[in-house]
């Protein structure tokens, strides 16, 4: 073989992608697919899941085929997935039984609701290291069950088959012979008790989901079949959640490593090593890896309103020239104006989880203008990160240690600009990747650790793109006066 190549599957929220990857982490070719979004209901998101694997299909050979090199060349797929979205199909004919239902999808609330209401979340967390949302998986395979007509009991004749998007696309590649996901997917579904390593039969009691349908749980660098799609064998063995994957992307792999990504919302995970603590600031505990069988965990908090809070400036306040314009704006704020918007568009993420919360501006002077708006809602995204921050050193003071740095990608990533003001309202050192599709190049690096390609997570790491790095500015007493008028703000929109 040729210099081995790795190609990731990137399957996610918007877009079906493809990336080829060297082994030095250099993407070669790439495709993608738009994917359509359906909406039912309010607060109802749903996929075509024949789709979702119809554009996989269409990608990975795209990608090849763009690249120019044979299929032989390549030693393994990686697959990476949105994590919470889930599927139900019939195991003698594949057809999924219903549209797949989006982790965005809001319809299983009163079940959580009365689960909560029965005491249950504080063991739920004990078990799975994550809070009673409809947000996770497992809600939604219940009422996949009560909803669809017949479903349940085919389920308990053994005919039915579910997991989340990973498990689906690699069940189809592999013509059925596999059904199987990773532990970072498994640990998203409120089924999966995160200490143990197994699927939780106290969880399944509770959230009425039968076992016997899930999946098989594997290492993220693990084999998980081979899909002949591109005209030969092709062993898949890499899998993980988009997240994770991007943790990994980053070579977050030792405790105390964090990353950032910037898109609509936030995701930030912070490596905790094998030590799963239980938040006392309602941040989730989830799975970062299992390689080799050896778990490493992480902490997680989600912004629900990052990237979106700059679309905002345009849709709503009506600033043209999409993001660069409202940056330049932002960039000539008067810094004797110093105006705070919580964008609580749909309520507060991670610590606060307060879904009644709305959005506000404070601060507002006779002086102040659309550019000390617009510097606010860049501001907001570094505040929420500085709340993330606060809560993962008090619940994880040792992993925290040390010369913390936080690793970005992600959209708002690009602007360096902006990667500057997080460094001033966080106080940490911003990392910024050169090579924003850190995702793809995680579950590239863990297929490749599954195929040999490397000895292990440390050597995969190594393929890490390169970075531009960002030194607070800010004088510390003028960043701590920043975050008390946050604080400040973020009560006001909660009462």
């Amino acid at each position: 073989m040729a210099d081995p190549l790795i190609l990731a599957l990137d399957q996610g929220t918007t877009s079906t992608r493809a990336i080829l990857f060297a082994a030095d982490g250099r993407a070669l070719a790439d495709a993608g697919r738009p994917l359509a979004q359906h909406y039912p209901q309010d607060g109802w998101v749903e996929h075509d899941a024949e789709e979702i694997f119809q554009a996989s299909v269409e990608v990975l050979r795209e990608a090849l085929e763009t690249s120019g090199r044979p299929a032989t060349d390549i030693a393994a797929i990686g697959v990476t997935n949105q994590r919470e979205t889930v599927v139900v199909w019939e195991k003698a004919t594949g057809r999924p039984i219903h549209k797949a239902i989006v982790w965005q999808d809001r319809r299983t609330e009163p079940a959580c609701a009365r689960l909560r209401d029965k005491g249950l979340e504080g063991r739920v967390t004990e078990i799975t290291g994550l809070l009673l949302d409809p947000y996770f998986s497992g809600t939604k395979l219940a009422w996949l069950l009560d909803h669809v007509a017949g479903a349940r009991a085919a389920a308990a004749r053994g005919e039915l088959l579910a997991g989340t998007i990973d498990a689906w696309v690699i069940w189809k590649l592999t013509g059925g012979a596999v059904h199987a996901t990773d532990a970072t997917n498994a640990s998203r579904t409120l089924l999966y008790d995160i200490r143990a390593g197994t699927w939780s039969a106290e969880m399944g009691e509770i959230l009425e989901v039968p076992l016997s349908i899930l999946p098989e749980v594997r290492d993220c660098a693990g084999d998980y079949g081979e899909t002949e799609v591109l005209g030969r064998a092709v062993p898949i063995r890499g899998v993980a959640g988009d997240q994770q994957a991007a943790l990994m992307g980053q070579g977050c792999i030792r405790p105390g490593e964090m990353k950032a990504t910037y898109g609509t919302g936030c995701f930030m995970l912070l490596n905790t090593g094998e030590t799963a603590p239980i938040s006392q600031a309602r941040l989730l505990t989830t799975i970062a890896a299992r390689i080799d069988g050896r778990t490493t965990y992480a902490l997680e908090g989600a912004i629900f309103i990052a990237g979106a809070a700059i679309q905002w400036l345009g849709e709503g306040l009506g600033i043209a020239g999409g993001p660069q314009a409202a940056e330049a704006l932002a960039a000539g704020a008067r810094d004797d104006l110093p105006v705070i918007l919580v964008p609580a568009f749909t309520g507060l993420g991670a610590p606060w989880w307060d879904a009644n919360a709305r959005g506000g501006i404070f601060g507002l002077t006779r002086d102040a203008g659309l550019a000390e708006i617009a510097r606010a809602a860049f501001d907001a995204c570094g505040l929420q990160t500085r709340d993330l921050i606060e809560a993962m050193r008090a619940d994880a003071p040792r992993a925290f240690g040390g010369e913390a740095e936080l690793r970005i990608d992600g959209g708002m990533a690009r602007s360096a600009w902006f990667s500057q003001r997080l460094a001033d309202l966080t106080g940490l050192g911003v990392s910024r990747a050169t090579f924003q599709e850190t995702t793809a190049l995680g579950a590239a690096l863990f297929a490749g650790v599954g195929a040999g390609v490397f000895r292990d997570v440390g050597e995969a790491a190594g393929s890490r793109p390169a970075t531009e790095a960002f030194a607070p500015r800010m004088g510390a007493d003028a960043r701590e006066r920043a975050y008390a008028r946050w604080l400040d703000a973020v009560n006001r929109v909660r009462t």
